[in-house]
């Protein structure tokens, strides 16, 4: 059973932002809890003087990844457990243990860590806050459980003002299921957005089952000589703050931006009002079935292939697309700047194509040098021309990249595939997209690669694109897969141009293996001969696979349409064997 909370539950404010204003100390404000005891206590003594009938811990940012020495993590938490109780006695307030959002990757570990650490010193009550995601809070969520099955835990995501974490997730689904795992006695937002966004946001969430926090941002900071600053705007806080009292939240706060000030005028214009019932519950929105472009009972869907041009001439790519579609493709691909080089973007290219060859299309949509606003600004765009189909990758680093320049990588593959998902629901649930995801059938741990199949999978991808198959040991990974993973399976195949093209491939791009012997095969053929060992090898690996693939993915070597053309003709009479039967 959950906590009943006495509404509203006051937490304070933003103690980072409030710490800086008083100090200018730009160090991490955690590490005060050793070095400035007093002025620790003091500032959670003016927050409750506020009116705050809850202190968060100054710990939001002590975990492994920031303080890697277990001895100085453990003395931090201590310390700013210890202090924080002092100075709540003296009101008669509740302290809760406050673990800000941990983005790296051994961000479940980390969450654990903490967690027990708190445990130990007898922390009864949590308050996760600042999250991205959920997955990696619900081992450390059902640690507490176990030892405190009585505690209190209170789970705050951190979304934009359109309901987005940097994630990619939505913030009706996040809060969906972290109240319906049972764990936490409430969930809610802070920080990112401003209060006014806030109310929109816990309006849109309606009834999910479980108390509501909500802990805005003053508002959205500015920047005087190289220092971030919030406006001193604590009367429309105090006003917005009323609004999500009485859009039914229970735990309110601040962060970002939020002083003393701002939790005391917004205290007392909440005593001032009286809260209308409960909203109703909004419905959730499904999505529709999705269904791929198939050529009817005992056909193969065909997927080609092509890479977007360098320049601006896009009369090649024009001419191969209404070509493939004559002989029998029925989508076209478009890769996203493959090797990390720069080429027309692909959702636009698609466009042009869908529109003037009148083929379905399929872009890639790669994370690198992207992040969630210009993402989620092309998948707008994409589906208003139409489009409802991506494949989606994480993407190569920059070939240049480095520690100081890794590129842009605010998601991976797996938190777009949420991301757009979310969108599916949020958005396009009258045509929603129908999300691919790649399978490395060369991958050396293929379990490993397997559970990473399941897991795009789970978060939507409702289509998997093999990286090519040329060996053996591929092709035993793909009938594996198309046995295990419970979605449309694509074969990929990338017939070579010729031994030049083979001999880069292996050296040059990752993860292609192509046997010796088709190499050598390939040595001193003139183009029409390569093109005819290039078919006959990729048929053979065609007709391998060809039972448990639901289609074929064909990448077009160095424009060499023909190739692809053969082994289309290929595929069909296989077809047509097949009826025949």
């Amino acid at each position: 059973m959950r906590h009943a909370f006495q509404a509203p539950l006051w937490f304070d404010g933003a103690f980072g932002t409030y710490y800086f204003s008083l100090t200018g100390d730009e160090t991490p404000c955690e590490l005060a809890n050793l070095k400035n005891p007093a002025l620790v206590g003091q500032i959670h003594r003016e927050y409750l003087k506020a009116g705050a009938t809850a202190l968060k811990t100054n710990t939001f940012a002590a975990n492994p990844g920031t303080l890697p020495d277990p001895e100085q993590l453990g003395t931090v938490l201590q310390a700013g457990l210890e202090i924080a109780q002092k100075a709540a006695a003296e009101h008669g307030a509740e302290v809760f243990a406050d673990i800000g959002g941990i983005s790296a990757t051994d961000a479940e570990q980390f969450y654990l860590t903490v967690a027990e650490r708190f445990l130990d010193l007898g922390v009864t009550s949590f308050l996760f806050e600042t999250l991205p995601s959920y997955e990696e809070l619900v081992p450390a969520l059902k640690r507490i459980r176990e030892r405190e099955p009585e505690a209190k835990i209170v789970v705050s995501f951190a979304v934009s003002q359109d309901g987005y974490t940097r994630r990619g997730l939505s913030h009706r689904a996040l809060a969906g299921i972290a109240a319906a795992d049972g764990y936490a006695d409430a969930v809610g937002f802070n920080c990112v957005c401003g209060p006014s966004h806030m109310v929109s946001l816990v309006k849109s969430l309606g009834e999910i089952g479980c108390p509501i926090i909500a802990m805005p941002n003053a508002g959205y900071p500015s920047s005087l000589n190289g220092r971030v600053i919030f406006e001193d705007n604590a009367g429309y806080f105090a006003t917005r703050m009323v609004e999500l009292y009485q859009a039914g939240v229970d735990l309110l706060g601040g962060c970002c931006g939020t002083t003393p000030r701002h939790i005391a005028q917004a205290v007392r214009a909440v005593c001032s009002v009286t809260r209308p019932e409960r909203l109703t519950a909004v419905s959730e929105k499904t999505v529709a079935s999705q269904v791929l472009p198939h050529g009817g009972k005992g056909k193969k869907v065909i997927a080609v292939e092509l890479a977007p041009p360098q320049d601006c001439d896009c009369s090649f790519l024009l001419s191969a697309a209404g070509e493939l579609k004559s002989c029998g493709a029925d989508m076209i691909t478009v890769s996203d700047s493959p090797l990390s080089r720069a080429r027309a973007d692909s959702l636009m290219i698609a466009a042009k194509i869908r529109r003037e060859v009148g083929i379905e299309v399929l872009p890639h949509l790669c994370c690198r040098d992207k992040n969630h606003i210009a993402l989620k600004a092309g998948i707008l765009g994409a589906a208003l021309e139409g489009i409802n189909r991506v494949l989606v990758i994480t993407g190569d680093p920059p070939v240049q990249s480095n520690m100081r320049n890794p590129g842009v990588f605010s998601f991976n593959s797996f938190d777009l595939i949420s991301f757009i998902a979310s969108m599916n629901t949020d958005l396009f649930s009258g045509r929603p997209f129908l999300i691919g995801g790649a399978l490395n059938v060369n991958a050396a741990n293929f379990p490993v690669e397997l559970e990473r199949a399941r897991k795009k999978i789970a978060r939507g991808a409702g289509m998997l694109f093999s990286q090519p198959i040329f060996s053996e040991q591929a092709v035993k990974n793909f009938l594996l897969a198309s046995r295990e993973l419970d979605c449309a399976l694509f074969a990929g195949i990338l017939p070579v141009a010729g031994y030049r093209n083979a001999l880069f491939l292996v050296n040059e791009v990752s993860g292609i293996e192509i046997p010796d012997a088709v190499m050598q095969s390939l040595k001193d053929k003139t183009p029409a001969q390569a093109a005819e060992i290039s078919i006959a090898y990729s048929a053979g690996i065609l007709e391998q696979v060809y039972d448990a693939a639901d289609g074929f993915y064909i990448m077009t070597p160095l424009k060499r349409v023909d190739i692809v053309r053969g082994l289309i003709e290929r595929i069909h009479r296989r077809e047509e064997q097949e009826e025949s039967k």
